[in-house]
């Protein structure tokens, strides 16, 4: 049967539980009644929902590391040591869990307690079960986010949302396409459903669970509008099966008035597809991610990355920003490195908080063009899907209609190639099958044409090439040396 954006009925929930919960042992100990009771013990300081809200009614944009670790003791350590230093906090989930190989992150935990330092990149949390998510929420006054990156993550958001998380980050697209490479999309689109309509149970009892599709996807010259559509469809996935707090996210490009633009049209387009799907009764608001591209190796280089980045998310107003570290470049981050990105990002945006931008014809200008990108590419989608985001998004795919740059999934198109226009914005250099207008192509083509013309070169692949790299070289452009 085809994949439908369809509630899941609950009779077909329910056996499909029983099975997720025989996953692995830690399943066995999961009560929904238990959790909800838990969930709601939980002081609102700790509710990711609530503080999220509080800072969009006050104009705040809060401040979220990523961090986690392969010991509980040692877990609950590194989110104390860094809780002062921001808002909200993570637990990364580590490799082995993202993929469902729990046996190998069982391993890694031995391993790690014998050599009594982390030997996993995250938080093994299906491993150390609701009792031991548990012991983290119980350490801390501040909310705590499940940050992965994981196809079917059936399992790990029953355990965690029975422990007391508040909110839960990915999406059957977001955290597949950039992440993974032979999982069926369809497959991984009908898992994340699952994990949606669980959401909407808790909400149904009264618990509010925060949902936040992963804005970045490859986190390589993304172009706004191809986040933007993304984003948009977990978030109509997501409220279909009950969700009602939803963060949409995007990843920081390096163009001020493009990154501005990016948030600003973000909430927009996100209130009008809302809307215009007959859903009112929700909470909407924005994440704004620091570079995810390559870091420059020198921390004094690296650090004017961070405040750049934390200085437009203030600015484009969005509700929170997820903060790099100063050791991007040279794998997991010390805590406290960790912590130095967090303060320097607090210190760009208290500077720049209380100040707004003079209206602005180009930021402007870049809202309405970013908005005729995603309208056009989304009125595709759903027309492949006959009104069906869920089908149409398993056809535009495969059709190259939604196409994400540089992602290693099978399932992606892989023709749509970014480049950069002189001043740094993202531009589009080859659309592939993406059914962007004519007229918005045109633009593309003179912007790029204006930088190949400055730089005495004929635009092409190299060109990308350099821009990929450019930061960590210490340009946003990817001019030649």
């Amino acid at each position: 049967m085809e994949l439908r954006n369809k509630r899941i009925d609950d009779k077909i929930f329910d056996e499909e539980r029983a099975g997720v919960l025989q996953g692995w042992p830690t399943g066995k100990d999961v009560s929904f009644e238990q959790g909800v009771r838990y969930q709601h013990g939980l002081p609102e300081a700790k509710r990711f929902s609530s503080v999220l809200l509080n800072a969009k009614r006050a104009g705040r944009t809060l401040f979220q590391p990523r961090a986690g670790v392969a010991l509980i003791k040692e877990h609950i350590n590194l989110l104390t040591y860094l809780e002062s230093a921001c808002d909200l906090l993570p637990t990364t989930i580590d490799a082995y869990t993202r993929l469902n190989r729990y046996e190998e992150a069982a391993v890694g935990i031995r391993k790690s307690e014998v050599a009594k330092t982390s030997l996993l990149n995250g938080f093994p949390a299906v491993n150390h079960g609701v009792n031991g998510c548990k012991q983290v929420v119980e350490a801390l006054s501040k909310p705590v986010q499940v940050r992965h990156g994981t196809p079917d993550a059936r399992l790990l958001a029953e355990i965690t949302l029975a422990s007391g998380f508040t909110a839960f980050e990915g999406g059957g697209i977001s955290y597949n396409v950039p992440y993974a490479k032979k999982v069926p999309l369809e497959r991984s689109i009908r898992h994340w459903q699952y994990c949606d309509r669980l959401i909407g149970r808790y909400e149904e009892e009264g618990v509010r669970i925060n949902r936040e599709p992963f804005g970045p996807l490859s986190g390589t010259l993304v172009p706004p509008f191809v986040s933007h559509c993304v984003a948009i469809i977990e978030g109509l996935l997501a409220l279909e099966q009950g969700a009602r707090c939803i963060t949409l996210g995007y990843g920081q490009a390096g163009n001020m008035v493009q990154d501005i633009a990016a948030i600003r049209s973000l909430k927009e387009l996100g209130e009008e597809y809302f809307s215009a799907a007959g859903y009112d009764n929700y909470e909407l608001s924005t994440v704004f991610h620091q570079w995810m591209g390559g870091f420059p190796e020198n921390e004094s280089m690296a650090y004017s990355v961070i405040c750049w980045g934390a200085a437009l998310a203030s600015l484009a107003d969005a509700t929170k920003v997820i903060v790099k570290t100063p050791h991007e470049a040279s794998g997991v981050p010390t805590k406290e490195a960790n912590r130095q990105g967090l303060e320097a990002t607090k210190q760009a945006v208290n500077m720049v908080r209380d100040q707004q931008l003079a209206n602005s014809t180009e930021i402007d200008n870049e809202v309405e063009l970013i908005k005729r990108e995603v309208r056009a590419v989304l009125s595709k989608v759903f027309e492949l899907g006959r009104g069906d985001v869920a089908a149409g998004t398993i056809r535009a795919f495969e059709a190259g209609v939604l196409d994400v740059p540089f992602a290693p999934a099978a399932c992606n198109f892989g023709k749509l190639l970014p480049i950069r226009d002189r001043y740094g914005a993202v531009r589009v250099f080859n659309a592939g099958n993406v059914p962007l207008p004519d007229d918005v192509l045109c633009y593309h083509r003179a912007r790029i044409d204006e930088r190949a013309k400055e730089e005495k070169r004929a635009a092409s692949f190299k060109m990308v090439v350099d821009d990929i790299y450019a930061i960590s070289k210490g340009r946003l452009v990817g001019s030649p040396e």
